[in-house]
């Protein structure tokens, strides 16, 4: 994806937060010789910067490509808001002519796939999902499910190369960012908290490193 110089991920902490916060995303896996990649809509939980983890049924087509090639991408965008044409003016600015945009985020995280298919494996990585999307919740053990889990593979991403992108108004300088925050908060659509979030973070971000 293309990222320019201001919208680049400005650190570690700031991808993973995002990718932990969002939990879901699609797994793209190019196989070889293949017309189009096989693309799979996915939860998955980020173990650390290193390392996603991750669980798919058998049938599922990504097998396939993976046998023919084990490299695949995981790809992660979210907290997006439309950002209107008049928005992008202020004071004696036509905004007629204001650039319309959307912001967002997104991270591809890319890597090599290891299949894990023996029954402790997928446990442990059924474990490791269910203490990220239900921690506490009192359920079985997945080794108890036994015969049920030869149903699923496994996946290990070991990350090896991260594209981070946040796209919010970074290009522009902050009397138009503050105005377009204060709109966000009036029209508090969705997505719009949480692009405020991002958009204020960054912005306290560049100051510090000023």
């Amino acid at each position: 994806m293309l990222i320019h110089p201001w919208d680049a991920g400005s650190s570690a902490d700031e991808w993973t937060e995002f990718v932990r916060a969002t939990q879901f995303g699609q797994l793209v896996a190019s196989g070889r010789d293949r017309a189009v990649p096989v693309i799979v809509p996915t939860q998955f939980a980020l173990v650390s910067s290193e390392l996603v983890v991750l669980h798919l049924a058998r049938p599922n087509p990504v097998w396939k490509a993976l046998d023919e090639n084990p490299a695949a991408v995981l790809s992660v965008a979210g907290d997006w808001s439309y950002i209107p044409t008049a928005w992008k003016a202020i004071g004696d600015e036509d905004p007629a002519m204001g650039v319309p945009t959307t912001y967002y985020a997104a991270v591809q995280l890319i890597g090599e796939v290891e299949v894990v298919d023996d029954l402790e494996g997928k446990a442990e990585i059924l474990r490791i999902q269910l203490g990220v999307t239900e921690p506490g919740s009192g359920a079985a053990d997945p080794i108890e499910h036994g015969r049920r889990l030869a149903g699923i593979c496994g996946i290990r991403l070991h990350v090896t190369e991260v594209r981070a992108k946040f796209k919010y108004g970074g290009n522009v300088d902050d009397e138009h960012r503050a105005a377009v925050d204060a709109l966000l908060e009036q029209r508090d659509g969705p997505g719009d908290a949480a692009a405020r979030r991002h958009l204020r973070r960054r912005i306290l971000t560049e100051r510090q490193e000023d």
